[in-house]
């Protein structure tokens, strides 16, 4: 890769000496004879590396300097400077260039910069690259709690495992970017990727889907189709929500895991496959085999490593790490420029039960970064019944010895949770009008957000 190269100086001499040196040497070099036409090429376009001189006219090179890191922090720059001026240079590199050189400049000095140069771009993008191999590795799991913590060492110590994974977790939680982070922090990372929803398709559909079918199998069956277990084979693939799996397909999934071979339905030819399998539940599955929806013996080869990830509610210090990832998101989808939020909408982030999850918290953000022009995010940027769902979960639920006022407030405000603070649809269910629930808002000194 061939190193970009700005020169800024307005001796002409100096300035075509640097041009031939550097072009000579194999740099893709670009050239301007003053600070202000070097600022403009630079809003227009990337340069690895700019030399520039200190004096010159009108726009001086420390003034470009600081332009230039400004628009871009990690700029590399070059001050250029006479030999009876090093103080000017010593101010340059306090400002943040990355070295300078003394007139008359030599080839070799050149030479010698570059190579450092050079070094310091590609261990950068080297850098960049292994921060976006964990990115794509982590598939944007944001956390830093301990719960989290031992989320990514189990991804890490498992990963190049063959045995099953089960992830539980309430929805919302991220149970589909865990399993995503396993398959690309493994082996398998450049083989297949394949998901099926256990619970989006009919229950005559998920076999077909999971096994494939021959052509006239069924009615429909037009062609040969290939499952989910074919298209995932030397890869992953992923059982999403594998408590709602018909039962009587369950004793066929369990012979797959155990004997790594199936038939397509309508064909009795057998197909080896080396898959490796993940799992996710947002229900107890102990419960289940209770309750004889669930097969005990599937359950157990399932449950061979167990990933569980707790509600967000349990990991409260993510919250503010999560909040900026989301709003980096949807400032880089939607081109929008906010910047925060504010320190009001934290607390109440806090204190909020989030039922939701994570799912919630990033469907919150997304709703304010496209609803909004400002830079900072405040409390009135979100809905009304975050607010109502916090304050409702603060009281206590219906107990013996609580007052007529309490259970009355509560019985309000979790009905205004339920129908998103609308206050109409809410004093249908409670058989009242509206005013009176405005009128118990303002007695309970509530906002009304209308």
């Amino acid at each position: 890769m061939k190193l970009s190269v700005l020169i800024v100086d307005d001796d002409r001499l100096v300035n075509d000496f640097l041009t031939e040196t550097l072009t000579r040497a194999g740099f893709l070099v670009s050239s301007a004879s003053s600070g202000e036409e070097a600022f403009e090429m630079f809003e227009e376009k990337e340069y690895d590396v700019v030399f520039s001189d200190i004096k010159m006219k009108e726009m001086d090179g420390l003034e470009l300097l600081q332009r230039l890191r400004e628009q871009r922090t990690d700029q590399l720059v070059v001050m250029i400077t006479a030999y009876g001026t090093i103080e000017s240079a010593v101010k340059a590199m306090k400002l943040g260039a990355y070295d300078y050189l003394t007139k008359p400049i030599s080839p070799d000095s050149i030479e010698l910069l570059m190579r450092k140069v050079t070094e310091l771009v590609h261990l950068r993008a080297e850098n960049k690259r292994l921060r976006s191999d964990l990115a794509a590795r982590y598939q944007n799991i944001v956390g830093k709690s301990p719960k989290m913590k031992e989320v990514y060492d189990l991804i890490e110590t498992t990963a190049d495992a063959r045995s099953t994974v089960l992830i539980t977790g309430e929805s919302g939680t991220g149970k589909e970017l865990v399993a995503r982070a396993v398959h690309y922090a493994s082996c398998r990372r450049e083989k297949p990727f394949v998901t099926l929803n256990c619970a989006a398709l009919p229950e005559n559909l998920v076999e077909a889907e999971l096994f494939g079918y021959e052509k006239g199998a069924f009615t429909g069956a037009v062609r040969q189709h290939k499952g989910r277990f074919e298209m995932a084979n030397n890869g992953t693939l992923l059982l999403d929500e594998i408590s709602e799996m018909p039962i009587n397909l369950q004793s066929k999934l369990l012979r797959v895991l155990q004997e790594r071979v199936f038939e397509r339905v309508g064909s009795s030819l057998p197909i080896e496959v080396d898959v490796r399998i993940i799992a996710t539940s947002n229900r107890n599955l102990k419960e289940e085999i209770r309750q004889k929806q669930f097969r005990e013996d599937l359950f157990y080869r399932l449950n061979v490593i167990n990933i569980h990830l707790v509600p967000l509610r349990e990991r409260l210090e993510d919250i503010p790490l999560l909040v900026n990832h989301f709003i980096q998101k949807y400032n880089e989808e939607n081109r929008k420029k906010v910047e925060a939020v504010e320190d009001s909408v934290l607390h109440l982030f806090m204190k909020y039960h989030w039922p939701g999850n994570v799912r919630e918290l990033e469907n919150y953000i997304e709703r304010a970064v496209v609803t909004n022009s400002a830079k900072i995010l405040k409390i009135t940027d979100f809905p009304g019944d975050l607010a109502l769902g916090k304050l409702a979960d603060e009281i206590p639920q219906f107990s013996a010895g609580m007052t007529l006022a309490e259970g009355e407030k509560f019985l309000i405000l979790k009905t205004l949770e339920r129908f998103d603070g609308n206050k109409t649809k809410a004093a249908e269910a409670l058989n009242v009008t509206p005013r009176t629930i405005r009128n118990k808002l303002a007695e309970y000194n509530i906002q009304d957000t209308d």
